[in-house]
């Protein structure tokens, strides 16, 4: 037999096995399944069944309550989302600009638009991203959205996308990095255009119901519920003067600019920037209170710009360090305290002093050094404000008018006096072993170049042992001295490392 034939027996009897292999298993499946035939019986079937619902008044009491939050929600999403928008932001940035940072904590949801791999080079490519916006105003065909100054503000093209698909031209109106706000128009004849209903933000509690709308990661009209976590939060990015109303609604890319609401669906902040290891949502969500940016709205619509109200002070966080403020008698205290003066600017002409500690303002206390920059900052100029004062241990009240912030003026760091930062010699932020044994006085922690101080020859890491020949042994001593010679001769005495120099004469205004 051949070898062909001999492969083709084989293959026709292992055929054979396997089918006969397969007819043997259906048969005692069959018979093991059936069971016997005499006396057997098959394994009983039992039917599930639907639990039935326990009902009682309490729950449906309960049921009712859920669907009336349920039924708000909705409401919620059918009134407002028409007038959040989407906004697609074509930016060119600077030639010198490097690809965005996506490990950086807080940062914007916004400032995601490229990967590492991009087919152009960083400096040559317009950045495309997105971002949200609210409709909050409308005059004849203009519509105005609100939005933040990180997705607008240096906006080449903008395209404004409705919730219903219908998108339009958006022209930037005006934008403010100090409050991180700017506005966006665009025409229209239609006249089903929805307008967002503004709240009270100072209204809010935490553990109050917040909404978040917009369009995060591009899907538009999304909706997200938690509560509100905290409110007054600060240290938003890029010096950013807001307080903040910190939320867990999920806030993500996409959704700076957009609005965060109550559960009456009136908006009461415009997300921001998120906390984030990850770049996505861990429930930290930050935004700005609708509070601190109703008049911004009416500044850009008019000027293009905010408007900002001016003190003429260079302000201090002293208070959060525990040896300075004990040197000062402020432990514990929330306020704001005058490091610096602007030589014939508002603060001066009204009698402030570098060294006072600024705890309300017209009758309303300050929380901190930003508290007390938005509210002055939202005085309209030429208006009178009483300031409540710490000065030496004595409360006392000053008036001073408001003028209008011109940055012109406020970035002179040669009308700033004296232009120095200072710390005790006992804060724990410094080096004890840098500080010469048995001396007294205060640290320079810091020198704003082409200020009086710095023209004396003022370095950071000098210790003021003396002004004009008096003895300064603590911070107390050092701002009351510095109060008697506002804007007159001024030379300190400083201990550099281990010698004892004299300054130059600042010989006065």
């Amino acid at each position: 037999m051949s070898i062909i034939k001999k492969l083709h027996s084989r293959n026709f009897f292992i055929a054979n096995l396997v089918v006969l292999g397969i007819v043997i298993g259906f048969a005692l499946a069959f018979t093991f399944r059936a069971g016997p035939s005499s006396g057997g019986s098959a394994l009983p079937v039992v039917k599930a069944e639907s639990p039935s619902l326990v009902t009682s008044a309490d729950t449906e009491s309960a049921i009712a309550t859920a669907e009336s939050v349920q039924n708000a929600f909705r409401n919620i999403a059918k009134t407002v989302l028409p007038a959040v928008v989407e906004l697609d932001v074509v930016e060119n940035p600077p030639k010198a600009q490097t690809a965005p940072q996506q490990d950086q904590t807080p940062q914007f949801p916004f400032n995601f638009f490229f990967g590492p791999d991009s087919p152009m080079p960083q400096q040559y490519q317009p950045q495309e991203g997105l971002g949200s916006g609210v409709i909050v105003r409308r005059s004849g065909k203009t519509f105005y959205v609100l939005t933040n100054n990180h997705v607008a503000g240096n906006a080449s093209k903008i395209t404004v996308k409705l919730s219903d698909g219908r998108q339009y031209d958006g022209k930037l109106v005006g934008a403010d990095s100090r409050k991180d706000v700017a506005l966006v128009k665009f025409e229209s004849n239609a006249t089903d255009i929805s307008l967002a209903r503004l709240g009270d933000s100072s209204q809010l509690q935490v553990g109050d119901w917040a909404i978040a709308l917009g369009s995060p990661f591009g899907y538009v009209s999304s909706v997200t519920a938690g509560i509100i976590s905290a409110l007054g939060r600060s240290g938003g990015p890029d010096g950013n003067i807001n307080d903040f109303i910190q939320t867990d609604a999920a806030i993500n890319k996409g959704n700076s600019g957009g609005a965060l609401v109550n559960i009456r669906g009136e908006v009461v902040g415009i997300n921001t920037w998120i906390a984030s290891p990850s770049g996505g949502s861990v429930g930290l969500g930050f935004a700005i209170p609708i509070n601190n940016i109703k008049s911004t709205i009416d500044d850009f619509i008019t000027s293009g710009s905010v408007k900002y109200g001016w003190l003429g002070v260079s302000l201090s966080n002293i208070t959060q360090d525990q040896a300075s403020a004990k040197e000062l008698g402020l432990d514990n205290m929330k306020g704001a305290l005058v490091g610096n003066i602007f030589l014939k600017g508002p603060a001066d002409k009204s009698g402030i002093l570098p060294g006072d500690f600024i705890t309300a303002v017209n009758g309303n206390p300050v929380q901190s050094t930003d508290d007390l920059v938005r509210v002055v900052g939202d005085i309209k100029a030429g208006t009178n404000a009483k300031f409540d004062l710490i000065r030496n241990g004595k409360q006392i009240t000053l008036e001073a008018k408001i003028d209008l912030r011109n940055d012109a003026i406020a970035s002179n760091n040669a009308l700033i006096f004296p232009g120095a930062t200072l710390l005790s010699i006992k804060s724990d932020s410094v080096d004890k072993k840098q500080i010469p044994e048995g001396v007294k006085g205060v640290l320079v922690a810091d020198v704003l170049a082409k200020s009086p101080a710095a023209t004396m020859g003022l370095q950071t890491g000098d210790i003021i042992t003396k002004v004009n020949g008096k003895n300064v042994n603590n911070l107390k001593d050092y701002y009351d001295l510095i109060g008697k010679n506002l804007g007159k001769k001024l030379v300190y005495t400083i201990n550099r490392n281990g010698q004892i120099l004299e300054t130059l004469a600042y010989l006065g205004k």
